[in-house]
């Protein structure tokens, strides 16, 4: 059986409004995995059962939610830079999935994604892909939480060959992981101009009887709403309000394109929003307005994307590049100050997730999905702001250690769940299966 935990910081930012940053607390967690307490260290009493970790000049903080992303496409990152949306899509990315893309690319993908992110601070991750269940199943062999977003398009693949069978194949997904503790799955369907209005509205219905959340790609570019407007004589957001999608069940990805009438009918309707900024620079698609949003009330959240459209999975990198996009698209250097960009990458995100109940902040009752940020180190020093030096001077290699429900994934920046040395061969597979246009009957193993 699991011992209690009790880790013992310098520092404690607990992302929670009320108590913000701690100095010298202790984090009790019991023997389930959720937090038992958080108390000034002095006034611990060092349970004699409980495994003691002193963390000394360190920052413990709730783990990063990564809101959105497409985890296998880490085998596809480098693949093909430097495109415009549309291309990068139709010309190379689309005709590569349709030759590799099986349960075992999404295995190797989803496992090389969680390596990089766990080591760079994320124990919660957001995935839309195909074969979802191969994504499910990995994360709860690796011990992270996820949410699976099962995908739905009108476009056959190797999962599934129109918009019922995806339902069909995705709710059996979530029949298959309704017990399980680590894994949350909901509706994903691509975009709206990849749905017929009558599968959107089949989605929306679905998604209210089941009480199951939806995950969208949303005015990602500004040629997606003007066709739009052109074809259907409305916005896609306005689309979407009609047909029943909007709603506090409803994460929208992107959202770069947005008017007042957009943002009012997302305030209103309790929407979601989740930026991804360095997927909007590199496919130069645009900047999402979150200065306007959370002056709207809007929840947003922070996502990576892809790492064929990114090219990494540091959640903290992001963190810092909403920050200065903010302030620059708004000529502000006060827009979306630190403490701000951090809570969308943990509770802001676990609230779009629906998951603020359980994780987020370290708070009683809740998961003990934490983890500790080294101080010492010449980059992080001196130690004026901790908020504003993880930020701003932070990045994921300065994570040491990672728990998801008290389970230790990240242990002195050594991952403890993932033999990193395999998945480095198997990726390595993989690029020469892909660059020797090799059968795609070939297993990646007899390259390797």
């Amino acid at each position: 059986m699991p011992r209690p935990i009790e880790l013992h910081a310098a520092w404690v930012y607990t992302g929670e409004a009320h108590s913000g940053l701690l100095k010298d607390h202790t984090l009790c967690i019991d023997e389930n995995g959720k937090i038992e307490a958080l108390i000034p260290t002095r006034e611990a009493a060092r349970n004699p059962g409980a495994q003691q970790i002193e963390l000394g000049n360190h920052l413990l903080m709730p783990g990063l939610i990564n809101c959105h992303g497409h985890a296998a496409m880490t085998l596809l990152r480098g693949f093909a830079d430097d495109l415009a949306l549309t291309p990068w899509l139709q010309d190379h990315i689309w005709p590569a999935e349709g030759r590799w893309v099986d349960a075992d690319f999404v295995r190797d993908g989803v496992n090389i994604a969680m390596a990089e992110m766990i080591k760079t601070g994320t124990t919660t991750f957001s995935d839309q892909y195909f074969f979802p269940d191969s994504t499910a199943q990995a994360a709860c062999d690796a011990g992270m939480r996820c949410q699976v977003n099962f995908p739905i398009i009108n476009v056959p693949t190797q999962w599934a060959s129109e918009p019922n069978e995806y339902l069909s194949k995705g709710l059996a997904v979530r029949d298959k992981f309704k017990s399980s503790e680590l894994v949350s799955v909901i509706f994903g369907p691509h975009s709206p101009y990849s749905l017929e209005e009558r599968d959107i509205a089949k989605i929306a219905t679905l998604a209210n009887e089941l009480e199951m959340g939806i995950q969208m790609h949303v005015h990602e570019t500004k040629p997606e709403v003007l066709h739009a407007v052109e074809i259907n004589g409305e916005r896609p957001i306005t689309t979407l309000k009609r047909l029943g999608m909007l709603g506090p069940h409803m994460q929208c990805v992107h959202m770069v394109w947005l008017s007042k009438d957009d943002i009012r009918a997302i305030a209103d309707s309790g929407s979601h929003v989740i930026h991804c900024p360095s997927s909007n620079m590199k496919l130069a698609s645009g900047a999402c307005p979150v200065s306007d949003l959370l002056d709207a009330g809007i929840n947003v959240a922070m996502g990576t994307d892809g790492a064929a459209s990114n090219n990494g999975l540091n959640l903290f990198a992001e963190v810092r590049l909403a920050a200065l996009l903010a302030k620059l698209t708004t000529g502000n250097p006060a827009s979306l100050n630190a403490e701000q960009a951090l809570h969308m990458a943990t509770l802001g995100g676990a609230k779009a997730l629906g998951l603020d109940h359980e994780t987020g902040s370290l708070q009683q009752g809740k998961w003990a999905d934490v983890i500790a940020i080294n101080f010492d180190d010449a980059s992080m020093q001196p130690l004026h702001n901790p908020i504003s030096q993880v930020v701003y001077a932070g990045h994921g290699a300065h994570v040491q250690h990672s728990w998801v429900a008290g389970r230790q994934l990240l242990n002195n920046g050594k991952l403890q769940t993932l033999d990193e040395s395999k998945i480095i061969r198997s990726a390595q597979a993989w690029r020469a299966k892909i660059a020797s246009n090799a059968n795609p009957t070939t297993s990646a193993k007899e390259l390797a």
